[in-house]
Parts: C-alpha cells; sequence; structure tokens
C-alpha cells in the first residue's frame, strides 16, 4: 500500500511542476538558443506596449492559453464553446464564455475563434509576448501583419480537441504556418512515462481487487482488473 501511495504522490508532483503544462527553461538553453530575456507585460499595460500580429501566452492555473494580439486592445483566440452549436446568434455568442460553457464545448469538441479585448483576455494574469519565438526557433514567424490576418480569417466556429486542436495550435498556425503545441507534447511524455512506469501494474491490480471485494465478482469487475494490467504490462 505504501509502494502505491509513493506512486501517486510522484505523479501528482509531477503534474503539479508541470503546471499542466507551462515551458520551463535554464539559463543554459536560452543561451544556447541566444535568446534575450522573455518580454512580460501586466495585464494593466497600455495596449502601445503591444503590436499587432504579436503572439501572448497567458499563464493559467492548470495551463497556458494563448492568443494573437490584433490592435486596438482586441486578441484573437481559440477557446472551447458550446453556445455555436446551440444559436447562430452573434449577439449571445459574443458574451464573455463561462466555464459551463467552456466545459460543454470540451465535452462536444467544439470551440470558436473570437475576438475579446486585451483585459477579457488576460483575466488579471501577466503576459507573455512573442516567447514562443525563442522556443521554436527552427520556424520563422510571418511578419506580424500576415500573422494578424492569418488570425482575423480563422475567426468563427471550428472543431476542438484538447490534445491536436487547442488554442496553441491555433497561434502556431497562425505565426508559423503550422500547428502545434508543447503543452500536448509534453501531456504525452508525462502519460507515457506512468504507462512506462511498472508501478502502473501493481496500482491497477490492487485497484481491480479493491473494486471486486466492493461490487462482487463479475464479468464487469473481472475483466477490467485483468485487462487493464495486461494492457500496462505490455504497453510498458
Amino acid at each position: 500500500m505504501l509502494y502505491s501511495l509513493t506512486f501517486l504522490v510522484e505523479k501528482l508532483s509531477l503534474l503539479s511542476n508541470f503546471k499542466l503544462f507551462e515551458f520551463k527553461w535554464t539559463d543554459g538553453k536560452r543561451k544556447e538558443a541566444g535568446c534575450t530575456e522573455r518580454t512580460t507585460y501586466s495585464h494593466t499595460v497600455a495596449p502601445l506596449s503591444l503590436h499587432r500580429g504579436d503572439l501572448l501566452e497567458v499563464p493559467r492555473t492548470l495551463f497556458t492559453h494563448f492568443g494573437i494580439y490584433l490592435g486596438d486592445n482586441n486578441v484573437a483566440h481559440l477557446i472551447p464553446d458550446i453556445m455555436p452549436v446551440l444559436t447562430n446568434d452573434k449577439m449571445i455568442i459574443k458574451k464573455v464564455i463561462t466555464n459551463k460553457r467552456l466545459i460543454m464545448g470540451c465535452l462536444y469538441k467544439c470551440a470558436t475563434v473570437r475576438v475579446d479585448t486585451l483585459d477579457d483576455f488576460v483575466y488579471g494574469s501577466n503576459i507573455l509576448v512573442n516567447h514562443m519565438d525563442r522556443k521554436c526557433k527552427a520556424q520563422q514567424p510571418f511578419p506580424n501583419e500576415e500573422v494578424a490576418e492569418r488570425a482575423e480569417q480563422l475567426v468563427g466556429a471550428i472543431p476542438y480537441s484538447l490534445l491536436w486542436n487547442n488554442c496553441e495550435h491555433f497561434v502556431t498556425y497562425c505565426r508559423y504556418g503550422s500547428a502545434k503545441s508543447q503543452q500536448t507534447e509534453m501531456f504525452c511524455e508525462c502519460l507515457k512515462s506512468i504507462i512506462r512506469d511498472q508501478r502502473s501494474v501493481f496500482l491497477s491490480v490492487l485497484l481491480g481487487i479493491i473494486y471486486i471485494i466492493c461490487f462482487g465478482l463479475a464479468p464487469s469487475t473481472t475483466l477490467p482488473t485483468i485487462l487493464i494490467p495486461f494492457t500496462l504490462w505490455m504497453a510498458g
């Protein structure tokens, strides 16, 4: 039991350190890439400090949100939203997205590329400006005006996928021409490390046994107890 608890604490600590999944570069890597210090603005900064076509990153509690600055205090960003499925009323869709709308959009796999004010986009956080340029040094960004125009062309409803079509895919497509997400890559690496850890097999067997004890011996309890550890064992 102690072995399993240690495993759980280790993985939860790993996830919390990711801040799902904020990128952490050491000073050495920045020097190797020939990078200067990243530009960070407070959310109260005047729009004149930003340029049309800038790529904005806003750290959230569990992830980093991305957008493209369009000028005039406006930001284009991709966000899950169920409302475009339910109505064509632009005034309703334009309202600030609530958590309920966002969660329903994730479940229904529907999103919208929308234009919000800088304050609504930032929501009290700090902004990293064009920080990704230093992480995607192999890809040269388009001119800022072209970046903004690409973002404006995509405004509207769009399919959503947490792993394959999220806000980071949107901004990397607009700025570099290739939709990628380092947050997705880091999540997949984390998932692989959990699968490869043989303690996952032990933990799944233990949970399966507890499940059988609580709900009785039946195909619905026995099969998962056998198949899940076997799958983890083979995948690891």
